[in-house]
């Protein structure tokens, strides 16, 4: 890899660190830490110490205590660079509601009038907003936090360790814990799940790609009329293959297309046409390569 694209590429990790640690800090500032309940992870934890200190002591230097000396050990120990765009990552999630606080952004509980807040609503957005985040830092790095770095450190010790539980573990502590710390309260445990969870389907349906769709295997004895229909008409390329057809004998033609998942229902109705055409599908999740859909 030659200087430019190297610099390239470094411009890049460092746009999406910053960008990701940005907009956790924003989601965490204005609708998580001052909202009673707790994200997951090593930032949960760091959530609810910050409340039992009762804010004596900053949000953002907790999460800085409690996670760069992690991040310091993957440097050490695992991958330097991760443990380097980790730190740098965590620091400016940190940052962000220190800068919110000079520039006088109130959070979501303080921007409304009392009949008007939600604490759903609050953890609701808490969870879209850092599962955009978290999925930003998983797409390039595939890393999102101290989650990620535990479990590195803890395969390198034991490389034959199970490390699968190590989210969960640490996620369901942050659940357990907080229902003690936040009055011994249901409202806090169902709002830290329910943040997990739309977080984690934010993350999951990021990570399945943006050019999600379906793949058709279609066996026709129509293979040229049919894939000029499908190439007209749904402006995609469509593959032929030779096939043979054990039950009735018989040599046929498999036409391969991707679509779209908005060009299903025009698929079905282009299928309709040709009656002694049997076609399968299923979905595909990313699609590389010049996956078109030309005007």
């Amino acid at each position: 890899m030659n200087t430019k694209e190297n610099a390239k590429k470094l411009f890049f990790d460092l746009l999406i660190t910053l960008l990701a640690g940005a907009i956790v800090g924003t989601g965490y500032h204005i609708f998580q830490n001052s909202n009673g309940f707790a994200p997951g992870g090593v930032g949960g934890l760091a959530t609810i110490t910050h409340h039992l200190l009762g804010g004596r002591v900053s949000w953002s230097v907790l999460m800085l205590a409690f996670n760069l000396p992690i991040f310091i050990l993957l440097m050490i120990f695992v991958n330097k660079k991760m443990g380097l765009i980790l730190s740098l990552y965590m620091i400016v999630q940190s940052f962000m509601p220190e800068l919110y606080d000079l520039l006088g952004v109130k959070p979501y509980s303080l921007l409304n009038n009392a009949e008007d807040f939600n604490v759903v609503f609050a953890c609701i957005a808490t969870g879209v907003i850092t599962g955009f985040g978290f999925f930003l830092m998983l797409r390039r790095f595939g890393a999102s936090g101290g989650t990620y770095a535990i479990s590195a450190l803890l395969k390198r010790a034991r490389p034959a360790m199970n490390i699968a539980y190590v989210a969960f573990i640490m996620d369901a502590s942050v659940v357990f814990i907080a229902f003690f710390v936040y009055g011994m309260r249901i409202t806090p445990v169902i709002c830290t799940l329910l943040n997990l969870f739309i977080a984690s389907v934010i993350v999951d349906r990021g990570l399945s790609g943006l050019k999600e769709g379906y793949k058709f295997e279609i066996v026709t004895a129509h293979p040229q009329a049919l894939a000029e229909e499908l190439m007209s008409k749904l402006k995609h390329g469509v593959t032929e293959l030779r096939a043979h057809g054990m039950y009735s004998d018989t040599d046929k033609y498999m036409l391969v297309c991707i679509i779209n998942k908005r060009q299903l229902g025009d698929m079905m109705r282009i299928l309709r046409s040709y009656p002694d055409t049997f076609a399968s599908f299923s979905r595909v999740n990313e699609v590389f390569g010049n996956f078109k859909h030309k005007v």
